[in-house]
């Protein structure tokens, strides 16, 4: 069954989420979002997700990621993925979320990342960005 394991833990000031197992409809995509809920409530701005471990996402995770990503960028804060496997990236493109989340494959590149990307969440295309997630998860 592969459920949903997620491990916290922080690099400087980025807190990294080791997600393991599948994201899918049910209690996997629940944990997800209690997960980056918690997150958002105690102030975290940088999150990553390390996705190395995931077996399995369906549209539901897709969803939660979307979801997570609006949230964050709605109060200034960033959601950015890590090691993505062959399965989720192939998902990740076919959805083309691939064009909206910054994905890496190397953990320090990802921090460093935070530190040098700050966006501004009142300019207008960043609520257009927001508005195209939505209407993408929608349809999801």
């Amino acid at each position: 069954m592969n459920k949903l394991t997620i491990i916290q833990r922080h690099q400087q000031d980025v807190t990294i989420l080791d997600l393991v197992g599948n994201v899918k409809m049910g209690e996997d995509v629940v944990n997800l979002r209690q997960a980056l809920r918690i997150l958002i409530t105690e102030g975290e701005k940088k999150i990553l997700l390390n996705l190395a471990g995931i077996s399995l996402i369906d549209s539901s995770g897709l969803g939660e990621l979307v979801a997570g990503y609006i949230s964050l960028q709605k109060i200034g804060g960033e959601l950015k993925l890590l090691n993505l496997t062959t399965r989720v990236s192939e998902l990740m493109m076919i959805t083309k979320l691939l064009t909206v989340f910054d994905s890496f494959e190397d953990e320090g590149e990802a921090i460093n990342s935070f530190q040098i990307s700050p966006k501004n969440n009142d300019s207008k295309q960043s609520d257009i960005e927001t508005a195209k997630l939505e209407a993408t998860a929608v349809g999801l």
